[in-house]
């Protein structure tokens, strides 16, 4: 019989729900849009046995994908465990094998040296297939009409780079998936892979090169003509490993990078140019853009580090304070010799994470941002317990053209996961469609699927699905037409 341990990671709305399910019209308020046609895919870490050491991290979860398929206003869901190697070796086993995360030192001997990846990061969909991704792993190919999972790929043997990042992106000029990985040669390891991919699956690109210190690389960016990555010290070494500590920490001493590759077909490792600032906390990427000879950079920015369960390798306290963080834009000259970001500007006092846009503008200038807002003025009430990470407790919409911020407040007792932009169709202007999110009610134990309309955020949800099911903490997720992955109604 499974003993969860009684921690916060465990406990309450926490608790591991280890369900799959198939679920035809779900329940719901409110009017979804007739015309949306497709689905919401989603991932969440939902452990399939306690773990091996006692207490563990979320982020240290079994990726579990969630399905709403939204067509003919009514809405169907599946959900499906993403099974890894990992999940099939303790599946067989009948218990957890493999031990803290990123640290296989802690694994069982039966599992030395197999991939340790859970899928549990961002689902991802691209050229018809759903990508289970997690960053210390290569991407996990799963169908997308049916949720079976069809296993790692290296894109036929192409792909020489031991990892595939969760945060890939489509260049909207040619279609193709701009990807990276990081520790490519192995774990702990300075060297960084860049991807190029077609939607027929083909990998026509890998190019090798050296970060400036090994640390999470957990985002990036992309412009017309560049990749952007920002190198934060979230460090981690086979130090910290061999003493038992967690993988990343967090360092206050070092300084902070954006790192510019050219994306033209001749460029190498010798063409990155390094550019560096003081030190601060950035994780995810909401865009970046050109303009003449200026690239913009645009992320969510704290003063110190994010993940309390990451801690402050000089022994520092956590400052929850000092975790929030802020839209900021970083600013480089590629027509200037200095190797400092050219401008450093907050673009809101508004404090937010899990940023996303309207991904058509992917890499060019664009106006629209949607975000978790964490707003510590609002009330509180945790009854039924966390739901893990810090509290993001409003959808905020930034229009950054006109300045203009919208926030809708989901009430004392619930919080939100990452919101996801959804095109009216194809040709439509940028923003106008809508936001899809889960909202988790804490004291009921529930989650309900919302859709806003995309511009009018502050209005409120115009459908409310009910999910009969508790969905854990998610990371990431993604829209794609019905049509994109052959799923009928």
């Amino acid at each position: 019989m499974a003993h969860f341990p009684k921690t916060a990671a465990f406990t309450d709305f926490n608790t591991p729900s280890r369900i799959e399910a198939d679920i035809v019209d779900l329940a719901h308020e409110g009017a979804i849009p007739r015309e949306l046609n497709g689905a919401f895919f989603r991932v969440q870490p939902d452990p399939q046995f306690p773990p091996r050491l006692g207490d563990d991290i979320a982020f240290n979860g079994d990726g579990m994908i969630s399905r709403f398929h939204i067509h003919d206003g009514r809405c169907d869901f599946r959900q499906r465990w993403a099974r890894t190697d990992k999940w099939k070796l303790e599946r067989a086993a009948g218990r957890a094998l493999f031990g803290a995360y990123r640290n296989p030192l802690t694994d069982d001997e039966s599992v030395q040296g197999r991939i340790r990846g859970t899928a549990n990061t961002n689902a991802w969909i691209y050229g018809g297939k759903l990508y289970a991704l997690k960053e210390d792993s290569p991407a996990l190919v799963m169908n997308a009409a049916t949720l079976e999972t069809e296993g790692y790929t290296s894109f036929n043997g192409k792909m020489t780079g031991q990892t595939f990042t969760a945060h890939p992106k489509v260049d909207p000029k040619t279609g193709n998936m701009i990807a990276f990985g990081y520790a490519s040669s192995g774990l702990c390891s300075e060297d960084c892979t860049f991807y190029e991919i077609t939607p027929a699956g083909e990998l026509i690109r890998e190019l090798w090169f050296k970060a400036p210190y090994y640390c999470m690389m957990h985002d990036f960016a992309i412009t017309a003509d560049y990749a952007l990555f920002h190198i934060v010290p979230s460090i981690g070494s086979w130090e910290r490993l061999r003493k038992g500590l967690p993988h990343f920490g967090f360092d206050t001493t070092l300084p902070v990078h954006l790192g510019v590759l050219p994306r033209r077909a001749d460029a190498t490792a010798k063409d990155i140019r390094w550019f560096k600032r003081d030190n601060c906390f950035a994780s995810h990427v909401l865009n970046a853009f050109q303009h003449g000879t200026k690239i913009h950079f645009d992320t969510p920015e704290a003063k110190n580090n994010m993940f309390p369960f990451f801690p402050d390798v000089h022994g520092a306290p956590f400052n929850g304070e000092e975790a929030m963080s802020y839209l900021t834009r970083w600013t480089v000259d590629m027509s200037s010799g200095s190797t400092a970001l050219t401008r450093i500007e907050r673009l809101t006092d508004t404090a937010a994470e899990f940023p996303r846009i309207d991904n058509r503008f992917t890499g060019v200038p664009y106006r629209h941002g949607w975000l978790l807002e964490m707003d510590p003025r609002r009330p509180v009430e945790l009854r039924g317990g966390s739901a893990g990470g810090l509290l993001m407790n409003c959808l905020f919409h930034k229009d950054l053209s006109t300045g203009a911020e919208q926030h809708w407040w989901c009430g004392p007792v619930s919080s939100l996961q990452e919101p996801c932009f959804i095109a009216r169709h194809k040709a439509a202007q940028e923003g106008d469609g809508w936001i899809v999110q889960i909202c988790n009610r804490l004291e009921e134990h529930g989650s309900e699927l919302l859709l806003f309309e995309a511009l009018e955020v502050a209005k409120g949800p115009i459908a409310t699905i009910q999910i009969p099911l508790r969905m854990r903490f998610g990371l990431h997720g993604n829209w794609v037409d019905a049509s994109d992955i052959g799923l009928a109604a």
